[in-house]
C-alpha cells in the first residue's frame, strides 16, 4: 500500500497534535503548590503525582507505541486522543490526592501520541530524518514548555482544575481536526503478534550496543531534566517568593529551545552525531554549573533554564535521528525503547530531585543534575561511534560500514521485511511534498 504524501496542512496538523498532546505531561508542575494546598497534602505527595505522570507516560510508550508497527496509525491515534481527553476530565474532577495520583498515572499512560506521530513523519522524510524530527519536535516542545506558562497563569488567576478543563477542550478540537484530515497510515505489516512485538524490544535493546548506549545516555539526560523541572517551582517560590503565574513564565523562557530543535536535527545530518552530542551535552552541564554557582540570582535561573532545555531537547533530536536511520519497519519500537528509557530517567530525576530538595536543598539538586549530565557524555560519545552519523544496523543489530537503509529484525519478521520496502519507497513522494 502506498503511503499518502503529506501536504503542508497535514504536516502542520501533525505538529499541532504533538504540541497539544505533549502539553498534558507537564501541566501539573507549576501547580504543585496549589494542589498541595487544595488537598491539604505535603509538597512531597503533590510532587509524587507529577512523578506518576512520567511513570505512566513511560508505560504508555512501552505498551501502546509499538502498536504503530502493526496496526493502522489513524485509528490508533484517534483512540488515544479520545481516551486522553477522558483522563484529563478525571484529573479535573479529582476529589482527593489519591484520585489525582491514579488519574495522573492514567493520563500519562494514554498521552504518548507524539511517539506514534514522529515515526509516521520520519517514514515520509527519508534520508534526512533529523530534519523532520526537528520540525515535529519543535511543535512537541512548544506544547511541553508553553504548557507550564499557560497552566501557571490559569492556576494563578483561576484554578488548577480549570487548566485541565481547558486542556480537555483543546484535545477535543484537535481530535475533530485529525478525524477530518488524518489519512489512513498502515503499520509495517509485521508478522509478529502483540506479545512477540513487545518481546522483540529486548532483542533490539540488548542485541546492539549502540541502541543501548543511545537509550542509556538519553535516560541520564532525562534524569537531569526531571530533577530541574520538578523542583523549580519550590525553589522559585521559596527563594524569590514567586507565584504560579511567574513560575509558569519560565516555561516561556525554556520555549526558546523549541526554535533550536530543527537546527539540532540539521546539525546531526550535517556534522554527525559525535560532535553534535559533545556540544549539546556540554550545554546541559554548563546550565547546571550556572545554577550551582549562583542560585540566589533570578538571572542565573533564566540562563540555566535556556541552556538546560537547548541541550536536553537538542540531544533528543540527535538521539532519535540516529535511531531512525534503521528500517521504517521498526521505527515505532526503536522510538518505544528510547522514550521508555528517557521518561523513566525523567521520572527517576523527578523523584530524586524532590528527595534531594527535601534533604539538602537546591545545591544538592544542582549537583545531582550535573553528575547525571557528566555521566551521559562518555556513554553518548561511545554510542555515536566515529563514522558518519553513527552507522546503520544490520539484521543482528550490529553496525554496518555503509550508509544504506537496513533492517533490524527479530525471528518471525523476515517475510514482513519485503513488504516494508514498499513503505520505504512509497515515502519518497511524501518527502518531495515536505520539501515544498
Amino acid at each position: 500500500m502506498t503511503a499518502p504524501a503529506p501536504t503542508r496542512c497535514i504536516t502542520a496538523l501533525l505538529t499541532v497534535t504533538c504540541a497539544v498532546t505533549s502539553s498534558n505531561i507537564y501541566l501539573l508542575q507549576p501547580l504543585l503548590g496549589q494542589v498541595a494546598h487544595d488537598f491539604g497534602a505535603s509538597q512531597t505527595d503533590a510532587g509524587r503525582c507529577a512523578t506518576l505522570i512520567q511513570v505512566g507516560y513511560a508505560a504508555g510508550i512501552l505498551l501502546l507505541v509499538p502498536l504503530g508497527d502493526r496496526v493502522n496509525r489513524r485509528p490508533l491515534i484517534l483512540t488515544m486522543m479520545t481516551l486522553t481527553t477522558i483522563a484529563l476530565v478525571c484529573v479535573a474532577v479529582s476529589p482527593t490526592i489519591t484520585w489525582l495520583a491514579v488519574a495522573a498515572t492514567a493520563l500519562g499512560f494514554l498521552t504518548p501520541i507524539p511517539q506514534v506521530v514522529l515515526p509516521l513523519g520520519v517514514a515520509l522524510a527519508g534520508h534526512q530524518p533529523g530534519r523532520i524530527v526537528g520540525t515535529l519536535q519543535a511543535g512537541l516542545l512548544v506544547g511541553l514548555l508553553a504548557s507550564r506558562s499557560y497552566a501557571g497563569l490559569l492556576g494563578q488567576f483561576a484554578s488548577w482544575r480549570l487548566v485541565y478543563w481547558c486542556s480537555a477542550a483543546l484535545m477535543i478540537f484537535t481530535t475533530v481536526a485529525l478525524k477530518a484530515k488524518l489519512p489512513s497510515m498502515p503499520g509495517a505489516d509485521t508478522a509478529l503478534r502483540y506479545p512477540a512485538l513487545l518481546r522483540s524490544l529486548s532483542v533490539m535493546l540488548f542485541g546492539n550496543v549502540r541502541v543501548a548506549g543511545v537509550c542509556l545516555s538519553g535516560a541520564l539526560i532525562g534524569c537531569a531534566f526531571g530533577a530541574f523541572w520538578n523542583t523549580l517551582s519550590f525553589v522559585l517560590a521559596g527563594e524569590f517568593g514567586f507565584g504560579p503565574a511567574v513560575i509558569g513564565l519560565f516555561g516561556l523562557v525554556a520555549a526558546t529551545s523549541a526554535t533550536t530543535s530543527p537546527l539540532a536535527g540539521r546539525l546531526a545530518d550535517r556534522w554527525g552525531v559525535r560532535r553534535s552530542q559533545l556540544m549539546l551535552i556540554c550545554t546541559v552541564a554548563t546550565g547546571w554549573i550556572v545554577l550551582l554557582i549562583n542560585p540566589h540570582a533570578v538571572g542565573s535561573f533564566v540562563a540555566g533554564t535556556v541552556l538546560l532545555d537547548v541541550g536536553v531537547w537538542g540531544n533528543q533530536v540527535v538521539n532519535q535521528a540516529t535511531l531512525f536511520q534503521s528500517d521504517p519497519a521498526i521505527h515505532n519500537r526503536l522510538n518505544t525503547l528510547y522514550f521508555v528509557t528517557r521518561f523513566l530517567g525523567i521520572a527517576a530525576g523527578s523523584a530524586l530531585g524532590i528527595q534531594l530538595w527535601s534533604v539538602a536543598g537546591w545545591p544538592a539538586v544542582a549537583t545531582g543534575g550535573l553528575l547525571a549530565a557528566l555521566l551521559a557524555l562518555p556513554i553518548a560519545l561511545f554510542a555515536a561511534g566515529t563514522r558518519g552519523t553513527g552507522g546503520d544496523l544490520d539484521r543482528g543489530g550490529h553496525e554496518r560500514g555503509d550508509q544504506r537503509p537496513t533492517i533490524l529484525l527479530v525471528p518471525g519478521e523476515h517475510e514482513a521485511a519485503g513488504r516494508c520496502v514498499g513503505h520505504r519507497d512509497a515515502g519518497q513522494a511524501g518527502r518531495d511534498r515536505l520539501d515544498q
